[in-house]
């Protein structure tokens, strides 16, 4: 993977906003900035014009090839530059990804944009979040917006405060923000389920998570070929047990077939084994479970989630990952290593996406960060 890294520290805002002459938290300019303006004019909002020279994926490093996602460029104001002291960070958003992430469109990388938003801190380093408007370079500032719908990415009001942080700050302040979510009975759990997890082509049924067979909503139970409530973080990490919180928790229970289910028990996450009978496509050995490929993010994403909402400091253990197998019943989930290259590799999809919005708007009212923020796992664990 091309990826160029900085060793120098990066230029702090107020050193170029002298070296460039410009007030430091001055207005935006009246015409597009140029990227060393941005860098210079942080705190600020306005349109910044430049060239995308690759993808941030740390504060210091930014990529030139095999682009592990679509959630951010990196703007200069040559195409040539490779010093990230002189990039500016864009968070790209959702209603933008499908046209300028470089994950799904590479050509994108060297081409001149006009991106306007709020000027501030990416990936703790100068940037640009939560734009409003992204299109190819005109005479003119560009008028193109996200188009409506979707559930929004809720960066500038559930995800304020989290905005530009990294590391151990991050985690804290995710932890913060979805910690105080409403909790469901166990027995709730089966009917939300049925809503959370419903089948898009035939609203009787749900999908199981490892096995991904279709099966109807009125089969719930404890009998071999029922489907029941998975703990996706087992139970038994931490011993939660049933309890309203982490035993009840939506964002980590997922419907599975019951044969299946006692199968994974409380296995960790890791790659290899056999196939597990009624899920051939999810294999499993003596100490690690791993499921089907277009669930491992998924799955990923749900330990992420356990291990930044169970902190410790609501009557339960603090929930944390590590890159073992046979964690028994310590509150660990392992592997790390391999979570997080299942969260690269199998991004969110419609079917997950949908399904954090439902918990949120209907259950819980809390969110599963990793869903909105995938790259966010890396920049906590990375």
């Amino acid at each position: 993977m091309g990826r160029w890294t900085m060793f120098a520290p990066v230029v702090g805002a107020a050193l170029v906003a002298v070296a460039l002459h410009i007030p430091a938290g001055s207005a935006a300019a009246a015409g597009p900035l140029t990227v060393a303006q941005a860098i210079g004019q942080q705190g600020t909002t306005g349109t910044v014009r430049g060239y995308v020279v690759g993808q941030p994926t740390a504060t210091a490093t930014v990529v030139t090839t095999s682009f592990p996602s679509d959630y951010a460029i990196a703007l200069a104001d040559s195409p040539a530059e490779t010093s990230p002291a002189r990039m500016l960070y864009v968070q790209v958003t959702s209603g933008f990804r499908a046209e300028y992430g470089l994950r799904s469109n590479p050509d994108v990388l060297g081409d001149r944009l006009d991106v306007t938003g709020p000027l501030r801190a990416y990936f703790s380093h100068p940037g640009l979040t939560s734009p409003t408007a992204i299109a190819p370079a005109a005479a003119t500032p560009p008028t193109t917006t996200p188009p409506p719908g979707g559930g929004g990415d809720y960066d500038d009001t559930y995800y304020r405060t989290a905005m530009g942080l990294t590391g151990q700050d991050l985690k804290d302040e995710l932890h913060e923000i979805i910690k105080n979510n409403t909790k469901l009975s166990y027995s709730q759990v089966w009917d939300a389920l049925k809503v959370t997890d419903q089948d898009p082509v035939n609203a009787n049924n749900v999908v199981l998570l490892y096995s991904g067979r279709s099966q109807s909503k009125s089969t719930n139970g404890g009998n071999a070929d029922d489907w029941n409530r998975e703990h996706v973080w087992p139970q038994s990490h931490g011993d939660f047990g049933t309890s309203a919180g982490p035993g009840t928790d939506i964002h980590h229970l997922r419907p599975e077939d019951v044969t299946v289910n006692s199968t994974r028990g409380n296995k960790d996450f890791d790659n290899g084994g056999s196939p597990v009978s009624e899920a051939p496509d999810s294999n499993t050995d003596a100490d690690s479970f791993e499921p089907r490929d277009a669930v491992k993010g998924d799955v990923a994403r749900m330990i992420f989630y356990m291990a930044v909402r169970y902190a410790g400091t609501d009557g339960f253990a603090d929930l944390e990952l590590n890159n073992s197998t046979n964690n028994g019943s310590a509150p660990y989930v392992g592997k790390l290593s391999v979570l997080l290259a299942w969260n690269s590799a199998d991004p969110p999809d419609a079917f997950e996406q949908r399904r954090n919005q439902v918990i949120h708007d209907q259950f819980q009212n809390n969110r599963n960060p990793f869903i909105d923020h995938p790259e966010w796992a890396a920049q906590i664990w990375g």
